[in-house]
């Protein structure tokens, strides 16, 4: 069952982003609201868009919410394999299981341990271009 299911919201989700797609949707609610007059802009004619698009915004909204999570875990998935197999810290395997904050905290480590690299690196470029100004360039002859 579960097979099936993935199966159709993979088709799902596959024919609903595709142009054609939204072009008949289009179409549909171009036809809807030219037949307004024919049938006197009614309450029933106008029940009629507002349920097909309650239920369909409904059912997409699962479909969409299921496929997203499949493409999310396959996503950690890989990069945690990515970390397993690099020099990358192995704590950073399944942090998307944290709380926000936890993972904000995290975050903000990393983003303190890269600065502190740029500003290493700056400083030993600047060290560099400046022991080279220091040492007199000798010319060929």
């Amino acid at each position: 069952m579960e097979k099936l299911f993935t199966k159709i919201a993979n088709w799902v989700a596959h024919v609903t982003g595709l142009p054609l797609t939204f072009a008949v949707c289009g179409l549909i609610i171009i036809v809807w609201a030219a037949s307004g007059p024919f049938f006197g802009f009614s309450d029933t004619w106008q029940l009629v868009i507002n349920t097909g698009t309650t239920i369909i915004t409904f059912l997409m909204v699962f479909l969409i919410q299921n496929t997203q999570n499949r493409d999310g875990a396959a996503i950690q998935t890989k990069l945690d394999e990515l970390i397993r197999v690099s020099r990358a810290h192995n704590h950073f395997i399944g942090i998307e299981h944290l709380t926000e904050s936890e993972v904000e905290e995290i975050r903000a480590k990393c983003e303190r341990a890269a600065r502190r690299h740029d500003n290493k690196i700056a400083a030993m470029a600047a060290k560099k271009a400046l022991s080279q100004k220091r040492t007199p360039k000798k010319h060929a002859a």
